[in-house]
């Protein structure tokens, strides 16, 4: 039990490597939220929350124990965003992109991606699990922090590159997360159209009481991973709509750029105070009018350089977003194939549950038929109780002396009735009422 124990809850230590073979995850396909690290929850009187790092440069990952607001300084991040990756709560799927960060709230998948680190929630369930070790994989395979640092200059050429090798890390994060879900999904379905399937035409055969409640429990069960789904296609679809939503995702690019523009405006301060220092060899300068002429100069300088890039990032934000658009147009086109599995899944019990309508008012109908039957007969049986009625009454009748007559009585009175009975037949199939 202890050494259970050690491979599933996490370390104390400052650093947990999720790659060994002893952390990985052995159960699958459980249930939303249901391996939720209850340690990792808020702690009472500390506000301490359990995260999973994994660093962009080195793909090394660690647990760590922040509260909320140190999060919210570190990512840029209002609170309402962090809400939304809550355990205790359930909130639809989500993509938000931020200046800073990414919040993703993707079935178990709760994190924020940021342009050097994920922060991810730290979980037991198998699928939160493989996400880390898949991205620790494709990171430490391609070398992405070693390529983005050394290739900065050249990230405009590289971008445009459609290989997944060539993708920013906040791209990768991305697209593992968005993978996990969609298989996640695509799972449930599968596991659902199994189950579905067999049950459904066993109900068409046998139509009993144990295989309709097993079909309405299948049913509940389809609404809900039918409305996930959707939501998680809607979530794509808005993304792939608005272009302003998907280039605020361009996080490793902003970073440059904040970089490039950072370190030019040290370069043309040096500058400036090179020349100025030459200037004050050859003539001196009153201390006094030097400041403004340096302020000026200065905001000169970045409001030149800021629309510069402004100008040209707007430029180059409709090449930028095809990587983004390309990547959500290809996940977007596997979660519209899982939610047509569950369309048709769908329409085949609302074809079962007609046919089975269909069935029972076939038999319904034959109810009515035989009951109309049984009521014909009931009323040629009551005209020959009328007949026997009047004979039985206690008065003389000269037509009991002759020894012939009772047997007279009862063969006229059996034919009337049976003709009477042919009569109501003929009616009933002259009006369709029965198929003789």
């Amino acid at each position: 039990m202890g050494d259970i124990k050690e491979r599933l809850l996490p370390k104390p230590a400052s650093a947990v490597t999720l790659g060994d073979a002893s952390y990985r995850p052995f159960a699958s396909f459980r249930q939303p939220f249901q391996g939720v690290d209850v340690s990792g929850l808020k702690k009472r009187g500390q506000g301490l929350r359990s995260w999973i790092r994994v660093d962009a440069s080195t793909g090394d990952s660690q647990i760590i124990e922040v509260d909320k607001f140190t999060v919210m300084r570190r990512c840029d991040l209002p609170a309402r965003d962090l809400r939304l990756l809550d355990p205790l709560f359930v909130y639809p799927s989500t993509i938000l992109g931020r200046e800073k960060a990414i919040v993703v709230n993707l079935e178990q998948i709760r994190c924020i991606i940021t342009a050097d680190e994920v922060l991810l929630l730290n979980s037991l369930d198998s699928y939160v699990l493989q996400y880390v070790v898949e991205l620790q994989r494709r990171l430490k395979a391609t070398g992405a922090g070693d390529v983005w640092q050394s290739e900065s200059r050249d990230f405009a050429d590289v971008s445009r590159n459609s290989s997944s090798d060539y993708l920013p890390f906040e791209f990768k994060a991305l697209e593992i997360a968005l993978e996990a879900a969609c298989t996640f999904l695509d799972s449930q379905a599968a596991e659902l159209e199994i189950e579905a399937y067999p049950l459904l035409d066993e109900l068409t055969s046998t139509i009993s009481t144990l295989n309709l409640e097993r079909v309405r429990r299948l049913k509940s069960r389809l609404v809900g991973l039918t409305r996930r789904v959707q939501k998680v296609r809607d979530e794509i679809e808005q993304l792939m709509d608005d272009d302003g939503d998907m280039a605020e995702m361009y996080l490793t690019d902003k970073k440059l750029r904040t970089d490039s523009l950072y370190y030019g405006g040290d370069q043309s301060m040096t500058g400036y105070k090179s020349n100025d220092g030459l200037q004050s060899a050859s003539a001196p300068v009153s201390p006094v009018s030097s400041p403004p002429e340096y302020r000026k100069l200065e905001k000169s300088i970045s409001f030149a350089r800021s629309r510069h890039d402004s100008m040209r990032s707007s430029e180059s934000s409709k090449q930028n977003i095809e990587e983004m658009e390309m990547l959500l147009e290809a996940y977007f086109v596997v979660i519209d194939s899982t939610l047509n599995k569950l369309t048709s899944l769908k329409e085949y019990i609302d074809d079962t549950e007609d046919f089975i309508n269909i069935q029972l008012d076939n038999v319904r109908n034959q109810l009515i038929q035989f009951e109309l039957l049984l009521t014909t007969a009931t009323f040629v049986v009551a005209i020959c109780g009328v007949v026997a009625g009047v004979f039985g009454m206690n008065f003389p009748i000269t037509l009991f002396d002759n020894p012939t007559a009772f047997d007279w009585v009862l063969f006229i009175t059996g034919v009337t009735a049976l003709v009477i009975f042919c009569s109501f037949l003929w009616f009933y199939k002259s009006r369709r009422v029965m198929p003789f």
